[in-house]
């Protein structure tokens, strides 16, 4: 399997009134044609990591690493010039909420076709065209008349499909998505999972997808890196995180319900400060 990603050993750092803030500790992995999942719970540095792979990190922020590049590219020498080529054409970010994410001033359809018209030389027509077609592979049932509303016209569901469907347009080759499901209901989870899945698999993406759902990136992912203060504390296959080894994923997988079983109250994470060290 082909390497799209390597990262080794990712710092990002940010300056406060009390001194530096490291979001990121020393993280390192490997992606290729694959879905790695990126789990932990709030503040771990899950979205910081996908950030600073994107670009998007803020401007006071002070990012370094040994080695971070996308098939061959060093993300940390390229121009903003060549990292805005690539952001939106080779490498998409899917973010949380797409009420916060699309703009609302613009239609739907019209922010699809920028982002087209950005990344390829097509005319009007022809971008229209594909963006409609983008819709409907994303099951969105009247692409036509979804086109052409704003965002707060739509539910959340249809939201984030548009957001998907908009990342997609311009055919990247990896995507991150952080947290795509978290503000959706459970069934509208499983069809967005389901078109992330069926678009991966068709067009042999690599695939970040960040969450802090142990059961949900367990059934979706074939790798999952879990993450605490940081750092990366564990890296295994999916299909193995029920025999996980550090005590920090055993907490957590302790931690959620189990049917059948008579477990009131559940039991609480048991944090040790060697976990952060």
């Amino acid at each position: 399997m082909s390497t799209l990603l390597d990262v080794e050993d990712l710092r990002v750092t940010f300056p406060t009134r009390t001194g530096l803030i490291e979001a990121v500790r020393g993280v390192s992995f490997s992606l290729g044609r694959e879905r790695l999942g990126i789990v932990g719970e709030s503040g771990s540095g899950k979205s910081q990591t996908g950030r600073a792979i994107m670009g998007l990190t803020p401007p006071q922020a002070r990012i370094s690493a040994n080695k971070l590049a996308f098939d061959g590219i060093d993300l940390l020498s390229v121009s903003p010039r060549e990292r805005r080529a690539l952001r939106g054409k080779r490498i998409a970010m899917i973010l949380q909420d797409p009420k916060y994410s699309l703009d609302p001033v613009m239609s739907i359809g019209r922010q699809i076709v920028e982002t087209l018209r950005t990344h390829e030389k097509v005319g009007k027509a022809e971008a229209r065209d594909r963006a409609l077609a983008m819709l409907e592979a994303v099951q969105i049932r009247d692409p036509a008349r979804v086109f052409d509303l704003h965002p707060h016209e739509v539910s959340g569901g249809m939201g984030q499909r548009a957001m998907i469907a908009m990342m997609l347009i311009a055919g990247p080759e990896m995507m991150i998505a952080d947290e795509p499901t978290s503000a959706l209901d459970v069934t509208v989870q499983l069809d967005v999972l389901g078109i992330l899945d069926r678009l991966v698999s068709e067009r042999g993406m690599g695939l970040i997808f960040i969450s802090h759902d142990l059961r949900l990136v367990s059934s979706f992912c074939d790798r999952v890196i879990v993450m605490y203060a940081g750092k990366v504390v564990e890296q295994l296959k999916a299909s193995e995180l029920g025999r996980a080894q550090h005590p920090y994923t055993r907490g957590l997988l302790n931690c959620m319900p189990k049917i059948g079983a008579d477990r009131h109250p559940l039991p609480v994470l048991d944090r040790k400060p060697e976990w952060a060290a």
